[in-house]
């Protein structure tokens, strides 16, 4: 029981890390959170007009939610640490981006964190998430829209690719749902403003 708790919490540290915010420190660039949506995310970031530090953020923020998945996967089994684990540390990876002990508990919408930790339970499953947002953010050219109908849409994506819904093990399906709600959760003044028709479009800047 001791090792699954450690692992947990050392990927809910390494989500706490808002690269958004040291990203941006170490380039020179003002503080995402006080400006645009304050969103501490890449794209916020992507705002401020550097697109390389939106980048660099974008691939940091899923590479903490990838790491701790795959760390387990690969070398948690010597130590006792099985499935349960691995959708564990994904999910505490994923929180720890929205609510960082580093940041006083104000992090992120959790985008690109939770495609990481998607990609490390299944390598497929990332790819469909990633053509899924893809898909959607070329026709409406809305990231919000495009986060929302993927993070909907991945358990169903899951169940399908493990052929039939009591293959695909519980504790994978019931991480990626409750990521899903904290997703649409987050995006709750984005989907406001998606229907008042005043959502702001990929590569716009706000003031």
């Amino acid at each position: 029981m001791l090792y699954p708790l450690l692992a947990t919490l050392a990927a809910y540290l390494i989500g706490s890390l808002s690269f958004a915010v040291l990203v941006s420190r170490s380039m020179g660039l003002n503080d995402p959170r006080t400006y645009g949506s304050k969103n501490p995310g890449a794209t916020n970031v992507l705002r401020s007009g550097n697109k390389a530090a939106a980048v660099i953020t974008l691939l940091l923020d899923a590479l903490k939610g990838w790491l701790p998945v795959v760390a387990v996967k690969w070398w948690g089994e010597a130590w006792g640490l099985g499935d349960g684990t691995v959708a564990l540390v994904g999910l505490a990876a994923f929180l720890g981006h929205l609510f960082p002990v580093f940041f006083r508990f104000q992090g992120g919408k959790g985008v690109a964190t939770a495609a990481g930790v998607i990609l490390g339970f299944e390598p497929w499953l990332g790819l469909a998430a990633l053509l899924t947002w893809v898909i959607v953010a070329f026709f409406f050219r809305y990231s919000s829209l495009a986060s929302i109908v993927t993070a909907v849409f991945a358990p169903t994506f899951y169940l399908f690719g493990r052929g039939i819904a009591w293959a695909a093990p519980a504790d994978m399906l019931l991480s990626l749902a409750v990521m899903g709600i904290f997703l649409v959760w987050r995006h709750a003044e984005n989907i406001n403003r998606l229907l008042a028709g005043k959502e702001s479009k990929l590569g716009s800047k706000k003031a």
